[in-house]
């Protein structure tokens, strides 16, 4: 058993390496050679059992997930009753070299019902076609740390009907618009067969290329990301993928460092280009429209989208103190709140009644009284209860997940 002599503990956040990964962010936050220039993508930090973080005490690495299950006081009372004795979120920094899947969550409710049905349909856990991989929601927060582009919700209709008459390829896709229905149009095109769907994104390959070639692509235009889809999500055979469809369909939002937008249940998105950090509910729940080779599931997916117009909006976050801003959301599973300390400034919150890990993006802070200092892509954990104070040995970028 580990006995906690520290008011934090050291984190060691666990990498996923998946193919749409940066190579260079990460390995430098993390101060980790990438000679096989491997792509770093994402770093947890959390008790999820699929990358658990492990945390540094007396001469041990210990996964967080057991450390928990040990030490239930860590959780604080509240936290440990309302989410069954479990950490509630995990806490990433994620580096999007390629797009990302289209995809969306469920609702908790949703979540809990479709776990049920596929454990009664006796689909394994791991099963790769499997939709419910646990009974929670996923909504998420992201604060951007460079620029950063994504796909967010439905654009309004007034849009849309713009996009299909200003899109030469889409021309043939207007009655299913007719009646001005958002549902109608995209199950058409998501149910389309492939054959109609290479009719239809083949000429607009042909056309877009030279232009990108050209550099007559802005990112701030769906074909730009249209040609990133042609060049590096074709399905097997030289077919093309219905998720570009999305790309013209859903809002093109560009965040920028500081900046954070929040995802709640069934609001369609896709990551397309930056690196930022993220917080979400502890599940493991998509639903994945194409851009992607893992399972897609379309009338899953269209089950649970929200197919209402969305005006992005942009978080900048509250101030909570001279130091300390909150990115406040409807989740009541987490809260992420950034923090800028200039060289000698001091920082101490109030003692915290759940638990939170702090990661230093970059500088330098000690921990009063611990003896310890954390400089940049190094994290630690707070125990419930435990107050603790930092001093900024250099200027310094922090980010602080807990449960509000």
């Amino acid at each position: 058993m580990i006995k906690v002599n520290q008011k934090v503990l050291p984190l060691k956040g666990a990498v996923q390496h998946y193919a749409w990964g940066g190579f260079d962010y990460l390995p430098e936050l993390l101060g980790i050679p990438n000679e096989q220039h491997q792509p770093f993508a994402e770093l947890w930090m959390g008790a999820h059992h699929r990358g658990p973080a492990l945390v540094q005490q007396n001469g041990k690495a210990l996964p967080l997930h057991e450390l928990l299950d040990e030490h239930a006081g860590w959780l604080g009372q509240t936290v440990q009753e309302k989410f069954d004795g479990r950490l509630p979120f995990l806490f990433k920094v994620l580096d999007v070299r390629q797009m990302l899947s289209i995809q969306s969550h469920p609702t908790k409710a949703q979540a809990e019902a479709g776990f049920r049905r596929e454990n009664e349909q006796g689909i394994p856990l791991d099963a790769p076609h499997r939709n419910f991989k646990d009974d929670n929601h996923k909504p998420e927060v992201m604060v951007a740390l460079t620029e950063f582009w994504l796909l967010h919700g439905f654009r309004s209709e007034e849009a849309i009907a713009r996009c299909l008459a200003e899109v030469p390829e889409f021309a043939g896709l207007q009655p299913h618009f007719a009646g001005r229905s958002i549902f109608e149009l995209y199950k058409a095109v998501m149910e389309m067969p492939q054959e109609e769907v290479d009719r239809l994104l083949a000429p607009m390959a042909r056309r877009l290329r030279p232009l990108a070639e050209a550099g007559e692509l802005p990112k701030s235009q769906p074909g730009y990301w249209a040609m990133q889809a042609f060049d590096n999500h074709m399905l097997d055979g030289g077919h093309y993928d219905r998720g570009v469809f999305s790309i013209f369909f859903f809002n093109l939002v560009k965040v920028m460092p500081g900046e954070g937008i929040y995802q709640g249940a069934g609001i369609p998105h896709a990551y397309l280009e930056g690196v930022n950090v993220e917080l979400m509910a502890n599940s493991d729940n998509v639903f994945r429209g194409g851009l992607t080779v893992k399972h897609v599931d379309v009338p899953e997916l269209l089950r649970h989208l929200v197919f209402s117009p969305v005006e992005p909006h942009i978080l900048t976050g509250e101030p909570v103190s001279a130091a300390e801003w909150a990115y406040r959301t409807p989740a009541p599973d987490f809260q992420l709140n950034r923090i800028q300390l200039s060289k000698g400034q001091r920082y101490q919150p109030a003692a915290p009644e759940g638990p939170e890990i702090v990661l230093v993006i970059s500088g330098r802070v000690s921990v009063e009284g611990d003896g310890r200092a954390y400089a940049g892509g190094e994290a630690f954990f707070v125990p419930a209860g435990n107050g603790y104070a930092l001093a900024a040995e250099e200027d310094s970028l922090l980010f602080k997940a807990l449960v509000p």
